[in-house]
């Protein structure tokens, strides 16, 4: 029987002891003793957003099927936990075996969202480890970033030994056996560092020197040690139905925020968002099979006796066998009680045949995301659709039993004006008409609701918008309170709902997503200072972060205010994503005209993902 790691004294003073006490259905068990490798794997945020944390089961799942590796999983200990073990020196330990995290070879961190980078620190610091890459000795496990975060991992790169760029599944066997080759002939943790290097997608940022020009950009970045490649290539897999996928992943003890079995359907999107990230990195589309699809879902709701099926992808509609898995979906597992959820649907006929086949329409809201309040603004971020095309599936909507609709916009982005902000609020009243234009009186459960919600834009790196200025916190908060009287103005404004992000956290979001090498300190000193939990807005302490920017020397309008030339060098240029420079450019100056670009099925945009060799790119050929 395994012994805990906390007493029962402190499990019973903290919330959720649940969180750290592992066991769960599906946990994987192996002997320590007869395994070569020990992988900690970590998502740095509170149990219950991990557990919901798709990629980690993916690897988890795929590192577990190897005889010589054990992966186990680590949380960010919540708040109460974490004063507790540093009151009584317990170390940070892994759920499975419940051993300190020192103690293994490979500490994993998944990075989701710049707003944990704090919670980062919190675990190298609980754990024992030196929260500097050039400080550890070969006793302590080598610590090594992944995900979407990793495409800028220059704010963070002092932390780390090495960085994983692209997809999991692709190239870490390798780098698992690089280091048991290394290990093996009792090399040092340079040495495998080195090896590492040499892998396509890893990054070693000690191998890498900046320098400065006199404004404050980056001149260049060197690379300093002969097995260091002076770019990196992000890594995907192309043919999904062969990528290991978990048959029976955990099942978390807790309620999880996505407490449900997720069938990733494709990855990509093919609708070319200029504001989107996940849109440019994950290119090209690449769909899982239908009968794949089939396949796991019957072995994983064996396996977990989950009540909901969730379809993942950017955006569901565009998957081309939709209507197929779902009618296999209600069809086999309907009458068990079993419900199938779909988020990323846009906004037409079909997205709402298939919601309404699976949805109790009486008891759900619909989620749209028009973006932008006017058809200009839609043009300039290359949303692809029209107000038409909101409006009439709006009515569909309501025809089919819907009162309840939640309108998801941005603040802040490229080129926005006055008419666009207030458009925010006259789209939503439009909404609002069509309800009531459309159902009868005698028909309506109630008033209609329409919530319409703002977040704040920041630039991310790999998209045309990477170039563009970010707002200051107050001109977000006087957009913001633009909109909110324009709602006040408008005629159904009793319908209309209206609320916004925080804008300091988003101003802070667009330092540590463009930031450089010299952001570092800040983290570490807000750190310090007592950040943790900075996506959590009870925990997040804004003054912390302003302190540790004037204490470090470092202006954070560097990294926000200012709109970049399309020649400087940006901290993220080493990395090649497939897509390339020229078409995020051209995209650029294509959004400046407001000129819509045509969606990857329709027509080829020459993006630069053709080269990885399949995909939504080679669709239509024989």
């Amino acid at each position: 029987m395994r012994k805990l790691a906390l007493s029962d004294e402190i499990l019973l003073s903290v919330q959720q002891p649940a969180r750290y006490i592992g066991g769960e259905v599906n946990m994987c068990v192996k002997d320590p003793s007869q395994v070569d490798i020990r992988f900690a794997m970590c998502f740095p945020d509170v149990y219950e957003i991990g557990m919901s944390h798709l990629g980690i089961q993916i690897l988890y799942d795929m590192f577990n099927r190897r005889e010589d590796v054990w992966c186990e999983r680590v949380y960010s200990p919540w708040p109460d936990l974490d004063r507790l073990m540093r009151e009584n020196r317990i170390p940070l330990f892994a759920l499975e075996s419940q051993d300190p995290i020192r103690a293994f070879d490979f500490l994993g961190i998944t990075l989701q969202y710049e707003m944990c980078y704090t919670n980062i620190l919190q675990i190298l610091e609980l754990s024992g480890i030196p929260l500097h890459a050039d400080e550890r000795t070969d006793e302590d496990p080598i610590v090594i970033g992944g995900g979407p975060c990793a495409y800028n991992p220059e704010p963070i790169a002092p932390f780390f030994d090495l960085f994983y760029i692209g997809e999991g599944e692709v190239v870490y066997f390798e780098l698992l056996d690089r280091y048991k080759k290394v290990r093996k002939r009792g090399g040092s943790r340079r040495e495998f560092l080195e090896a590492a290097a040499g892998i396509p997608g890893i990054y070693a940022p000690s191998f890498y020197e900046i320098s400065y020009q006199a404004d404050g950009t980056i001149a260049a970045m060197t690379p300093v040690n002969p097995h260091a490649p002076a770019r990196v290539a992000r890594q995907l897999v192309m043919d999904m139905d062969s990528a290991c996928y978990p048959e029976k992943p955990v099942v978390p003890f807790l309620r999880a925020t996505q407490d449900r079995m997720v069938l990733e359907i494709m990855r990509g999107c093919i609708r070319g968002c200029r504001f989107c990230q996940a849109g440019m990195i994950y290119r090209p589309v690449r769909e899982r099979s239908a009968e794949e699809l089939k396949r796991l879902a019957r072995a994983m709701l064996a396996s977990t006796g989950h009540e909901e099926i969730s379809l993942s992808s950017l955006s569901s509609s565009d998957y081309r066998e939709l209507a197929d898995i779902v009618n296999f979906l209600i069809r086999e597992f309907g009458k068990t009680g079993v419900n199938v959820s779909l988020p990323s649907l846009r906004i037409d006929a079909f997205s709402l045949d298939v919601m309404s086949k699976v949805q109790d329409v009486k008891k759900s809201s619909l989620t749209f995301a028009p973006e932008a309040g006017s058809q200009r603004l839609r043009d300039v971020i290359n949303k692809g659709l029209t107000e038409e095309d909101i409006l009439r599936g709006s009515a569909q909507a309501f025809e089919g039993g819907w009162n309840r609709v939640k309108l998801y916009f941005m603040l802040g982005l490229p080129t926005e004006t006055e008419e666009d902000i207030e458009g925010i609020a006259e789209l939503s009243e439009k909404v609002a008409e069509v309800y009531y234009d459309t159902v009868p009186k005698e028909q309506r459960h109630g008033r209609v609701q329409v919530t319409a919600s703002t977040s704040f834009f920041v630039p991310k790196p790999f998209t045309p918008f990477q170039w563009a200025r970010m707002c200051t916190k107050e001109e977000f908060l006087s957009r913001a309170g633009m909109v909110s009287r324009k709602m006040k103005e408008m005629l159904n404004r009793k319908s209309l709902r209206y609320n916004w992000h925080e804008a300091d956290l988003t101003v802070l979001e667009g330092v540590l997503a463009r930031g450089d090498r010299r952001v570092a300190p800040v983290i570490e000193a807000a750190y310090r200072a007592g950040a943790r939990f900075d996506s959590w807005s009870e925990h997040f302490r804004n003054e912390l972060w302003m302190d540790a920017f004037a204490s470090c020397g470092v202006d954070p309008d560097f990294y926000t205010v200012r709109e970049r030339s399309l020649d400087e060098c940006l901290p993220w240029d080493f990395i090649e994503t497939g897509v390339t420079n020229e078409f995020l450019k051209r995209e650029w100056k294509r959004a400046l005209l407001e000129i819509v670009t045509p969606n990857c099925r329709a027509e080829c945009s020459g993006c630069g993902a053709r080269a990885f060799g399949g995909g939504v790119c080679y669709e239509n050929q024989n």
